[in-house]
């Protein structure tokens, strides 16, 4: 379990986004993007529209129920990558690294680029935005819901 969280928020998102395909556009120009589901998906189709990039794969790799890290499981493969050359993987965050570890075996000439990474996972990819620290739990906008709280003022107060 996670001892802390961070939630990022779709403007956070859409900035980082944007800031990884800035310098993306120094490595290509690229083939397509092989975006790792689900999280990698939003993410890929801002950096998609960014780099004038229609080609858009995508991977399924399923680590996690929940909180708790799983095996790692591929239930759809990038046919269209092929080896990866030309490709770059977008995924939200590298966490272990694991996930990053398999998909950079069946794509071992692509470029793994990411938004968010954590300690462990941070040498597999070669590109990201951001360092988490491994202990915390990034809460994506699709994982989140804005709701009302009501001012301090409104609220009755106990008295002692």
């Amino acid at each position: 379990m996670a001892k802390s969280y961070a939630t990022v928020t779709w403007d956070q998102l859409h900035r980082d986004a944007r800031q990884l395909a800035s310098t993306l556009m120094h490595r290509g120009p690229f083939k397509g993007i092989v975006a790792i589901t689900r999280g990698g998906m939003i993410p890929a189709a801002i950096i998609a529209r960014e780099l004038d990039c229609r080609l858009i794969e995508t991977i399924s790799v399923v680590t996690y129920d929940e909180e708790k890290m799983g095996e790692a499981n591929v239930i759809k493969k990038a046919e269209a990558a092929g080896d990866g050359e030309g490709f770059v993987i977008i995924d939200d965050l590298v966490d272990s690294g694991v996930t990053a570890q398999l998909v950079r075996k069946l794509l071992p000439k692509a470029v793994f680029a990411c938004l968010y990474a954590k300690p462990a996972g941070r040498p597999v990819t070669d590109l990201f935005v951001v360092e988490v620290p491994q202990d915390t739990w990034v809460l994506f906008p699709w994982d989140t819901a804005p709701l009302f709280i009501p001012p301090l003022a409104s609220k009755s107060v106990e008295k002692a």
